[in-house]
């Protein structure tokens, strides 16, 4: 009767059923409050204190989603999509086709890879970049479930190797940080490594997913697409000298301020003052983009609140010390359970960020108790508070994709790109993480 495992049960049977996640999160987060103790008042009372929590990450999302469609009047967005066309050309063949198809998932990958650590904007480039490729998708008839794991690959895996980045926050400053804080001896260049193993499994789980699970082609209607599309706008060159400036700015603020709100609010209004958009039309611009960014940011403000219950219950205290008192003196059960129960509470949080300092101060004595070496210890703690990133309903890792595949309504947040990360990331996570538990 843990509130933490019937909440996130709830939550994941709820949306697997195709109710709304928001509507998932809600319910799952009061029935978990009055299991684990509160009062219906109590928990509505903290449910509705935590939405603050998620409000910068939804406005951003609605900022992101105005200065995409700013982006998209530009026509460098048509650009890139005639650009992807011409290398397919008219009459392709099978092998002009696989050609294209490789570049263009090696590109998204690449550029997914670069949004963690390299030029660490995270999952603003989706919503501007996915988008005006999904016509070309269709014609060669690729499976969006494909794209979907490639971007969350880029998305997770590296942050969780390569110490740059948003990867240097989440090895150095966060996790890092609290196991040497809880008593673990450790140096920074330790921690690649013992994540190396695990992320290796999330190699492997990619792999199945592009050249396995999602090769065979799976077709799509092109009239949604092109009525989602926006108009063909006429190539101006000054309106590209403009959107490329727009987008240098909004990236350098993003990066100077560490704020993707200033970042798109700034790009958006140099693309009103270039005249990209009509002072008359920016409403309708603006509008347009919150509307299409909304369920994504209403499913982040849902999830803080979600996870302020599950906080407020104890629930992840008990549940761990539930597990200790289960293990008994076999290591290898231990590993399999810490690594479990962090598959639980990151599903519920969808956060891996906001994960490991919770698991941290009560993960270390056992790991400790159970004679885990440090890389051992890095190693379990790490992939414990990274498992179900890419698998929760409520993680921008999975949120992330769907705003851009989704946008003709043909690709299913829960079956298209929660459930495919799952199986290929999340199963493997487990099986390497506690591989590299037990050999480190």
């Amino acid at each position: 009767m843990n509130p933490v495992v019937i909440a996130v049960s709830l939550m994941l049977v709820l949306s697997l059923l195709r109710i709304n996640v928001v509507v998932s999160l809600s319910v799952s987060a009061i029935v978990g409050g009055l299991v684990g103790g509160l009062s219906l008042s109590d928990t509505l009372s903290t449910f509705s204190g935590g939405l603050g929590g998620g409000a910068e990450i939804a406005l951003s999302y609605a900022m992101l989603g105005a200065f995409a469609v700013a982006i998209s009047r530009s026509g460098i967005t048509d650009l890139l999509a005639r650009k992807v066309i011409s290398q397919l050309g008219k009459d392709a063949s099978q092998s002009r086709m696989l050609w294209v198809k490789t570049l263009l998932l090696t590109s998204v990958l690449a550029v997914s890879i670069s949004s963690q650590n390299l030029i660490p904007v995270h999952i603003a480039f989706i919503p501007i970049l996915i988008p005006p490729l999904l016509h070309v998708m269709a014609q060669m008839k690729m499976d969006r479930r494909q794209v979907a794991c490639v971007i969350t690959f880029g998305l997770t895996a590296t942050y969780m190797l390569l110490p740059v980045g948003f990867g240097g926050i989440f090895l150095n400053n966060i996790l890092a940080k609290n196991l040497m804080d809880n008593g673990v001896t450790l140096v920074n260049s330790q921690i690649p490594q013992a994540m190396a193993l695990p992320v290796f499994g999330m190699f492997l789980g990619l792999l199945v997913a592009v050249f396995i699970s999602y090769r065979k082609p799976r077709q799509y209607d092109l009239a949604k697409i092109l009525a989602a599309e926006p108009e063909s706008v006429e190539l101006n060159l000054t309106h590209i000298w403009v959107a490329l400036l727009a987008i240098a700015v909004a990236l350098g603020l993003q990066l100077y301020t560490d704020s993707i709100v200033l970042g798109a609010l700034t790009g958006f209004i140099i693309f009103t003052c270039g005249g990209v958009i009509k002072f008359r039309e920016s409403q309708d611009a603006f509008t347009q983009g919150v509307r299409m960014m909304s369920l994504i940011g209403f499913i982040m403000i849902s999830a803080a609140g979600f996870a302020a219950v599950m906080k407020e219950t104890q629930g992840v205290e008990s549940l761990v010390q539930s597990v200790a008192n289960l293990i008994g003196h076999n290591k290898g059960v231990a590993a399999f359970l810490m690594l479990l129960v962090g598959l639980l509470i990151t599903m519920g949080i969808g956060s891996s960020f906001s994960t490991v300092p919770i698991i941290a101060t009560i993960y270390v004595p056992l790991c400790l108790q159970f004679g885990f070496s440090p890389m051992a210890t890095i190693a379990l703690i790490g992939t414990a508070g990274a498992l179900g990133d890419a698998g929760s309903p409520a993680s921008d890792s999975t949120l992330g994709p769907t705003s851009g595949l989704n946008t003709d309504g043909q690709h299913d947040h829960i079956w298209d790109s929660v459930v495919p990360t799952f199986i290929h990331y999340n199963i493997p996570l487990i099986l390497f993480g506690w591989i590299a538990a037990m050999v480190l």
